[in-house]
C-alpha cells in the first residue's frame, strides 16, 4: 500500500476516532513497515492521543492492553517510555505482560536500578518492590516477635470468622463480592476534586465496615508506622507533616501516582503474612480490597486483583504500612542529602535548610527528583511527575496546605475569606452565609479549630468568636 492510500483510509476513520480506535491502530500496525510510516503516525496522533491516555487509565485491563499496543504504534520512543513506565508494574498480569513486551520491543530498560537480591534473569524489570511478599517463591520475613505477640491468634479461617463474630466461615465470602451493585459490600459515589474532576469513593456498607474497623483497631493500629509518615495516623496531621519544613531555603514536592490502587491484593496479603497471619492472609486481604466490575461487550467482567478502596477504614493504615520500606529509603536519601523528608498519604516533601552562610543550598534538583523516582520504582510505586514543585523562599512555600516560609500559617487568602464570613455573620446573621447548608455551624467550628492547630493565637480568638456567634443565633 502507498502512503497516500493509507492516509486516505485513516482520514475516513478519524471522522469518529473513538468508534474506530481499534481499526485505526490495526491499520497502523499492518503498515508499520512503510518507509513513510512516520508521516502516517504524525497524522494520526493529534486525533487519538487523548483517547490513548484515557484508555491507559481505564479500569478494564483489556482496554489498557489495547492502549499499550496503541502507544507502541503511535508514540516516539521517549514519549512511549513516559507512558509505559508505571504499566510495567501494573497489578493485572495481562497489562503487565503487554507493557513489558512493548518496552522490550522499543529497546529501553526499566528506570529503576537493578536489584542484586533477585535472580539476574529478573533484573531487567527489577521486581524488588512490586513482588516483595506477593508469591510463594519470595516470601518476606516475619515482623519482630514483640509485634506478632500483640496480635490475636488466627490459625485458620474458622478462627478468623469467630474473631469477627461470624458464625459460619462460609459467610466470609459474602463480604468479598465484587462490584458495588445490590448485594455487594460496597457502594460507590463521586466527590469533586479541589482542582477539577471527580474522585470515586468506594465506601463499605455497614456490615463490612464493622469488620474492617475491627481489623484496623485490633490488627493494624497496633503496628508502628515510620516516623516520616503523617497521614491518617493518630497524633499526626498536616501540621506535623509541615513542621519539619519551616524556614527551608528549598522545598521539593511530588506525588505518588494512583496511590491506593497501586496497593493491590497481593501486596496486602504480603503485609498480613509479614505479621505472622499467613494461614488467613488471603482472606484478610480479600476483606480489605475491592474488585471492580466492568462492562465488556455487553457482559459484566470482574477485574482481578482487587485494590485498596478509597473509603474503607483499613485502606490508609494498610497503605502506610506497605510504605514502611519506601519511607525508610526516602528518609535515608534525605539524610545523605542533608535534607528533611515527610510523607502525607501520596504527598512527598523534601526540604533543604542549607548552611549558616545563607543563600540557596547547592542542590542538584533534577538529580534529587531522579533518585526519588528510582526509589519509588523499586518499591513498586510510580511518581506523578506532572506534580513536581520546586519552592523557594521568594515565593509561597506550601506544604499540605500550610505556609512554611518562616512559620506555620494558614494561607492569607483563606484567612481573609474566613474573616469576611465571620464579619458578615455578625452583621447580617448566620443565614446570610450559610446558603442553606445544614452543617454551617459545624463548618465554622471545624475551620476555627483547624486554624487553632496551625496558628494558636489567631485560632483561639476565632474559636471564641464562632462560639459567641452560635450562642446568639
Amino acid at each position: 500500500m502507498l502512503l497516500a492510500d493509507l492516509i486516505l483510509e485513516l482520514r475516513e476513520l478519524l471522522v469518529d476516532p473513538r468508534a474506530n480506535f481499534e481499526v485505526i491502530i490495526d491499520r497502523l500496525a499492518a503498515h508499520d513497515d512503510l518507509a513513510e510510516y512516520e508521516v502516517a503516525r504524525q497524522y494520526v496522533v493529534p486525533a487519538i492521543e487523548g483517547l490513548i491516555r484515557e484508555r491507559l487509565d481505564d479500569p478494564d485491563p483489556q482496554v489498557r492492553v489495547q492502549a499499550i499496543v496503541a502507544v507502541r504504534q503511535c508514540f516516539s520512543r521517549s514519549a512511549a517510555a513516559k507512558l509505559l513506565r508505571h504499566l510495567v508494574k501494573d497489578a493485572n498480569l495481562s497489562v503487565r505482560g503487554a507493557a513489558r513486551e512493548a518496552v522490550s520491543s522499543l529497546g529501553f530498560d526499566e528506570v529503576a536500578l537493578p536489584n542484586a537480591d533477585f535472580n539476574p534473569r529478573h533484573q531487567r524489570w527489577n521486581l524488588g518492590g512490586w513482588y516483595f511478599g506477593t508469591g510463594d517463591w519470595r516470601r518476606p520475613g516475619l515482623a519482630p516477635q514483640a509485634v506478632r505477640a500483640a496480635l490475636p491468634s488466627l490459625p485458620d479461617v474458622a478462627a478468623l470468622a469467630s474473631w469477627l463474630n461470624i458464625d459460619d466461615p462460609a459467610e466470609l465470602r459474602r463480604f468479598m463480592r465484587p462490584g458495588s451493585d445490590t448485594g455487594s459490600p460496597y457502594i460507590d459515589f463521586e466527590i469533586p476534586k479541589a482542582k477539577g474532576g471527580v474522585r470515586v469513593i468506594s465506601a463499605p456498607r455497614a456490615p463490612l465496615r464493622a469488620i474492617q474497623r475491627k481489623i484496623y483497631a485490633e490488627l493494624l493500629a497496633a503496628i508502628a508506622n515510620h516516623d516520616a509518615a503523617h497521614g491518617f495516623i493518630a497524633g499526626r496531621s498536616t501540621v506535623s507533616n509541615a513542621a519539619p519544613h519551616v524556614g527551608a531555603r528549598l522545598v521539593l514536592k511530588t506525588d505518588i501516582r494512583e496511590f491506593f490502587p497501586t496497593v493491590h491484593y497481593w501486596r496486602v496479603r504480603g503485609l498480613f503474612r509479614w505479621l505472622g497471619l499467613g494461614s488467613v492472609a488471603g482472606e484478610l486481604a480479600a476483606l480489605c480490597t475491592r474488585r471492580p466490575v466492568v462492562e465488556r461487550n455487553g457482559q459484566r467482567m470482574v477485574v482481578w486483583p482487587g485494590v485498596l478502596p478509597q473509603g474503607a477504614p483499613t485502606s490508609p493504615a494498610i497503605a502506610n504500612l506497605v510504605c514502611r520500606r519506601l519511607d525508610a529509603r526516602l528518609q535515608g536519601l534525605a539524610e545523605r542529602l542533608d535534607a528533611r523528608y515527610t510523607r502525607y498519604a501520596d504527598d512527598l516533601t523534601f526540604s533543604f535548610h542549607g548552611s549558616d552562610g545563607g543563600g540557596e543550598p547547592g542542590v542538584a534538583v533534577g538529580r534529587v527528583f531522579w533518585w526519588i523516582d528510582q526509589i519509588l520504582q523499586q518499591e513498586g510505586f510510580a511518581e506523578h511527575a506532572g506534580k513536581r514543585q520546586v519552592l523557594r523562599p521568594g515565593g509561597r512555600q506550601l506544604v499540605t496546605g500550610i505556609v512554611v516560609n518562616e512559620r506555620q500559617s494558614v494561607p492569607r487568602p483563606v484567612r481573609r475569606r474566613f474573616r469576611a464570613i465571620l464579619h458578615n455573620c455578625k452583621r447580617d446573621g448566620l443565614a446570610s452565609q450559610a446558603h442553606g447548608r445544614d452543617d454551617f455551624a459545624d463548618y465554622l467550628r471545624g475551620f476555627a479549630a483547624y486554624v487553632q492547630m496551625v496558628q494558636p493565637q489567631l485560632g483561639q480568638r476565632w474559636v471564641a468568636e464562632v462560639e459567641a456567634l452560635l450562642a446568639g443565633r
